[in-house]
């Protein structure tokens, strides 16, 4: 922890000597912030949006997006403060969010994802649909963090995480890049736009051999959206369509000795591994602009996954393919009520449904090196249904004191079917999630904030259905968190903010990624907690630089009757700090030259803290970005620009570390023209 304060202290000295832009917008009323070339204030009028909630909110605009060179699109996520990236590096199974001191390990996925709006997670909470976007459509990243927000039920647990893809206009660019471990990336998209109708358009193609032996992949997605606005305005109607498909290998886990021997390699029992993931996702919006204070919005959706993946972690031990079938179908409704009152300085009510059912099959075989089939060890096939409800009002009895009370309450339905088993759902009763924000601003350069809130965790697979007939019924997990922060902007050229957060779970559950049931197992009562400092900068019409600092730690509080002795350890893969900052500098009006830094502590690798700490990395990256004409640019790219060794390790049950290199220095060179 020591080392954590250190660091914090030089990110506050920093501070004191560095400039920072910051847009003039009156009083501050949020605690959002923005890191690229848009800045965006709460909307006064329209349905209530995450900026909106007195929260920490981050928002990464198009600029910052379009120009990075990834093989998967979670690893946009490199820039976002607090965001920390868990990279198993195995072929489709690539990598992870995560935030608020929950880890990427696949077992407690505590993100909400959306997608335009869609909710996008796949019934264990894991986020696949990432790889069905591409950057260069992509407008905007968002991540909120905390309790606070009453929009999203399921996965919310620590908060969500929203993309944004372009939407109308009349444009065309096209993107080809070419670089390290003979990748080859190809992007297009197009937008037409005319009397009230909008198409737009996103093809992407990647093939890399990527770093290691035995892990190349390929992958193509496509979108296309077309939405209608009447010639009064007050009502749009749109349908997108997205279309993903990868084949990658997977070059497997290595031993300590054997990663740190020779990095790049994969061993022979993994020869067989990789697998193929198609995923489609197709959803229906309607928007309507009732009065001029009641505003009416409404999605319906379908997401389905199909993946076979064929794995072996260590030598000697079983080759498995792993079958996995989702199809989820939902629809979210919004009211936005925004009335003139003379008795506030300012008032809205919002209140929303929502409701997903989920029809999800999971097979698993064991299987010999040619992938023929020898036995099978799981067959399931399982309906999880989820219903909510929310209420959320925002209330200014005054200029500078806004004041945000909200209520969700959840509900869950559904049955497995288990290798011929008949088991219904645990009933979970209504899960009530009463939640409370408030900012006050003091002037235009300072505002406090605070929220409490509580979310959820229900178990994910079949550790959410009753063993037998005549077994209790679990209760709900309930996430109770709260976050102070400080938002500022003391002058013209220097915003951020900072804060202290804490979240306690009263029971939290565990997926068993080695279980062939497919269960979990329950921690016990866990306690998250931590202080968040970020701030942007614009030290001259030519230098910018940002900085963002994660610090936390996490507590086993009353451990779980599995495994008493857990009490006072720490949860497994947290590390105690995330750190990412950059700079970037115009060097002429042609050339931009940015350098960007992310580092992370280590962390135990299971939760009898019985290890060696792994996971602690600084890596160093470095782009050119060069105005050829207004339309043509040519980029350049340099990742772990020291070659610096890092890696990501999990600890099986049974065994020693396992162990999965990053990828060494790598180049990368892009010609992006705009027609």
């Amino acid at each position: 922890m020591r080392k954590s304060l250190e660091l914090f202290s030089l990110g506050f000295l920093l501070t004191q000597s560095i400039s920072l832009y910051a847009a003039d917008n009156g009083l501050i009323d949020d605690a959002s912030l923005s890191l690229g070339s848009l800045v965006v204030s709460s909307d006064s009028t329209g349905p209530l949006t995450s900026r909106n909630l007195s929260t920490s909110v981050d928002v990464l605009n198009e600029d910052r997006i379009e120009d990075q060179n990834v093989s998967y699109t979670w690893q946009l996520f490199d820039q976002m403060p607090g965001v920390m990236l868990t990279q198993f590096g195995m072929g489709n199974e690539s990598g992870k969010i995560s935030f608020r001191g929950f880890n990427g390990e696949g077992e407690v996925n505590a993100v909400k994802l959306l997608i335009d709006g869609i909710p996008s997670n796949q019934n264990s909470g894991n986020m696949p649909y990432l790889e069905l976007l591409t950057p260069l459509e992509i407008e905007s990243i968002e991540v909120v963090r905390g309790t606070n927000d009453p929009r999203y039920g399921l996965h919310n647990i620590a908060g969500n995480a929203g993309i944004f893809t372009r939407q109308g206009g009349n444009y065309s660019k096209a993107r080809v890049t070419y670089g390290s471990y003979a990748t080859r990336n190809v992007q297009f998209i197009s937008g037409m736009e005319s009397n009230g109708f909008s198409q737009n358009y996103a093809i992407s193609y990647l093939n890399s051999n990527r770093y290691r032996h035995h892990s190349d992949i390929e992958k193509s997605t496509f979108s296309g959206k077309w939405f209608y606005t009447p010639n009064d305005g007050r009502a749009q109607i749109g349908f997108i369509a997205r279309h993903g498909k990868a084949e990658a290998d997977e070059a497997g886990y290595l031993t300590r000795a054997e990663a740190h021997d020779d990095p790049e390699q994969s061993r022979p029992h993994n020869a067989a591994d990789g697998g193929d993931r198609m995923m489609n996702q197709f959803s229906a919006h309607l928007d309507i602009d009732i009065t001029d204070n009641l505003f009416w919005s409404s999605k319906a959706y379908l997401n389905e996954l199909d993946e076979d993946r064929y794995v072996t972690f260590a030598a000697g031990g079983n080759h498995n393919e792993r079958l996995t079938e989702e199809e989820h179908k939902g629809a979210l409704s919004t009211l936005t009520w925004r009335p003139d009152v003379s008795w506030a300085h300012e008032f809205s009510l919002m209140g929303g449904l929502s409701a997903e059912w989920q029809n999800n099959e999971s097979r698993r075989y064991l299987v010999d090196l040619d992938r023929n089939r020898t036995s099978q060890t799981r067959n399931q096939n399982f309906d999880f249904d989820i219903y909510g409800g929310f209420i959320q009002a925002i209330y200014k009895p005054t200029e500078k004191l806004k004041i945000v009370p909200a209520f969700r309450v959840d509900t869950v339905r559904g049955s497995l079917n288990d290798n011929g088993t008949h088991r219904e759902i645990n009933d979970y009763g209504n899960i009530n999630q009463p939640k409370l924000s408030a900012v006050y601003s003091f002037n235009e350069q300072y505002a406090v904030y605070t929220n409490w809130g509580k979310t959820f965790q229900v178990a994910s697979g079949t550790a959410s259905y009753k063993k037998n007939a005549l077994s209790s019924d679990l209760d709900a997990s309930i996430n109770e968190g709260w976050e102070v922060g400080l938002k500022f902007t003391p002058t013209d050229w220097l915003n951020g903010r900072i804060a202290v957060w804490q979240q306690v779970a009263s029971g939290e559950f565990k997926t068993r990624l080695e279980d062939a049931n497919n269960d979990s197992e329950n921690i016990g009562k866990t306690q998250r907690r931590g202080i968040d400092f970020q701030f942007n900068a614009q030290a001259s019409d030519k230098l910018g630089l940002w900085f963002a600092a994660s610090f936390q730690d996490s507590e086993i509080l009353k451990a779980g009757a599995d495994k008493p002795l857990n009490k006072g350890n720490e949860i497994d893969h947290v590390p105690h700090y995330l750190i990412d900052a950059g700079v970037d500098y115009q060097a002429t009006p042609k050339l931009k030259l940015s350098s960007w830094v992310s580092a992370q502590d280590d962390a135990y690798l299971n939760q009898e803290n019985d290890t060696n700490k792994y996971g602690q990395y600084v890596l160093v990256n470095a782009s050119a970005s060069y105005a050829l004409t207004q339309k043509v640019r040519l980029d350049l790219e340099l990742k772990n620009l020291f070659d610096r060794y890092y890696e990501y390790a999990w600890k099986p049950l049974n065994g020693e570390a396992m162990h999965s290199p990053g990828d060494g220095r790598s180049i990368y060179g892009s010609i992006q023209y705009d027609f």
